[in-house]
């Protein structure tokens, strides 16, 4: 965040110019439908408050991310149609099948919220049960906040199926695998959620921010 010296907030708590990502986000957080946009200096900023939202959000909308760097955060203000109040999370796997791991990330903080990691599995596979995972702590929680995937598979998979539909066989070396996905299909299977399952727009916002940084 720290390229944006100058916040807009078109709409939120209180309209204005803030000098901080903290101050601009005390007025969007919990704020349905809120407008604003980081800019570089002063004049741009109040050039823009000025003329209201709709061609600098228009603008942002059709801008294409760089590529995010491990650590770096996502510039929320740059592309305000990503919810910041979520989770995000993502799988990573070195070879098909292979050693695998998945994760849960707090979207604005990257914040790991938790971690698993198996001898031999799918990205998937992964997918898959990162979000199962991330819905049953938010929903023992109460929490409805969305859920970020760039895997439209996993995603389909949880929503339309409820069933991991891998074709990787079952085997001694994966056992523990299995295990963790009927456990997951279990939970799809006795429990309801709330959570809006969202694609990650990879090509237009960058990596996510679960992601490995393995690239």
């Amino acid at each position: 965040m720290a390229k944006n010296k100058y916040y807009v907030v078109w709409q939120g708590k209180t309209p204005g110019i803030y000098l901080t990502w903290k101050e601009c986000e005390a007025q969007i957080k919990g704020q349905k439908g809120a407008k604003f946009k980081g800019f570089e200096n002063r004049q741009a900023a109040e050039k823009a408050f000025g003329e209201g939202p709709q061609k600098y959000l228009q603008a942002s909308s059709k801008k294409k991310a760089p590529k995010k760097r491990k650590g770096e955060p996502v510039d929320f203000s740059q592309f305000p149609e990503i919810n910041p109040l979520s989770w995000c999370v993502d799988a990573a796997c070195s070879g098909n099948p292979g050693v695998m791991e998945y994760r849960g990330v707090d979207t604005t903080t990257e914040k790991q919220l938790f971690i698993r990691k198996f001898q031999e599995g799918t990205n998937n596979i992964g997918e898959f049960l990162a979000i199962v995972h991330a819905l049953a702590l938010l929903t023992k929680k109460g929490d409805r906040r969305p859920i970020y995937s760039d895997s439209k598979i996993a995603i389909n998979w949880v929503q339309r199926h409820k069933k991991c539909r891998t074709k990787l066989e079952p085997n001694s070396k994966n056992a523990d695998l299995f295990d963790f996905v009927k456990r997951a299909e279990n939970w799809l299977a006795t429990h309801s959620y709330s959570n809006p399952l969202l694609k990650w727009e990879t090509k237009k916002w960058g990596e996510i921010p679960a992601d490995f940084g393995r690239k």
